[in-house]
């Protein structure tokens, strides 16, 4: 007879001090950092909700509730919110994309081609970036003051002329973090296309845009972003009221000592915030891959 196989034995439960050392600090610093961010947004879902126009009432979240100050964002003619919001995301998607677009090419030159001034290049939209935007307001003023008079339609007051620093402004950052990302995808995949007799136009379009999805959604998102909560270039460019922006169109709202509209400030920040979450809950399966593949390979 063989022997028989010895019983198991049961596993032993961890005591609630081990798991807790182990995981179980984990979920506690979770749940107080989840608060520490959602917080901030349910009280400005409540400032919003309330018919009062101020704060005061709003320290009781959701103590009453509303919809006062969406109506009077929406219908007063002295406020044109449609205007502004529309406004926003004109300039917030034609920059986006087209940043998107040129960073794409001038990461592709420098991974994949060797020129003159290929590693200054690199090295120079990196370091103009540690300049502050503050620096360039005064020069920006008064460049496109002047070009404002021989050409008015990218002059001073004008959506397009607020594209074209936008674009200046954050090519390069965009252009290394892309590059980095271009470093990762095999050469041979070129050298390949290379053989069938493609050249870099086909190559680039056919073959690495779509490698390189991840880091393309990644930067649109986060152009999107800074240019929608952007406030400094758009108040010194943008005048008129109907060419304003969200955020310099909303800060006139609580900007007078005497009495500031809080709730109609807070229903039009909700409002403006569903483009971005709309936008990233569509590229969100993109946003892990495109942040940390270009860290791989420089």
């Amino acid at each position: 007879m063989t022997p028989s196989a010895p019983a198991e034995r049961p596993a032993r439960r961890r005591s609630f001090g081990r798991w807790f050392a182990d995981t179980g600090w984990r979920h506690v610093v979770a749940i107080v950092v989840s608060v520490f961010a959602i917080f901030p947004l349910l009280y400005v879902l409540s400032a919003s909700l309330n018919p009062n126009g101020t704060l005061i009432g709003s320290n009781a979240l959701f103590s009453q509730v509303g919809f006062d100050a969406y109506v009077r964002i929406l219908t007063d003619p002295s406020v044109p919110y449609p205007t502004w919001f529309l406004n926003t995301m004109i300039v917030a998607l034609v920059t986006g994309f087209t940043m998107v677009f040129i960073g794409a090419l001038a990461a592709y030159a420098f991974s994949r081609m060797r020129f003159t001034g290929r590693r200054v290049g690199l090295v120079t939209i990196v370091v103009v970036q540690m300049f502050p935007q503050l620096l360039a307001v005064v020069a920006i003023f008064l460049m496109f003051s002047a070009i404002g008079d021989w050409f008015p339609a990218i002059g001073l007051n004008t959506l397009s002329g607020l594209i074209l620093i936008y674009l200046g402004g954050a090519l390069g950052v965009n252009t290394y973090l892309m590059y980095g990302f271009f470093n990762t995808i095999p050469k041979e995949l070129d050298e390949a296309a290379k053989i069938d007799g493609a050249g870099h136009a086909r190559i680039f379009f056919t073959i690495i845009l779509r490698l390189v999805a991840p880091i393309l959604a990644v930067v649109g998102l986060l152009a999107f972003i800074g240019i929608v909560n952007e406030f400094m270039i758009a108040s010194v460019m943008l005048i008129d009221s109907d060419k304003q922006t969200l955020v310099v169109g909303l800060t006139k709202l609580v900007s007078n000592p005497r009495y500031s509209d809080w709730a109609a400030f807070s229903a039009g920040a909700v409002m403006a915030a569903i483009p971005v979450v709309v936008l990233f809950l569509f590229l969100q399966k993109y946003i892990v891959g495109g942040l940390t593949a270009g860290a791989t390979k420089g």
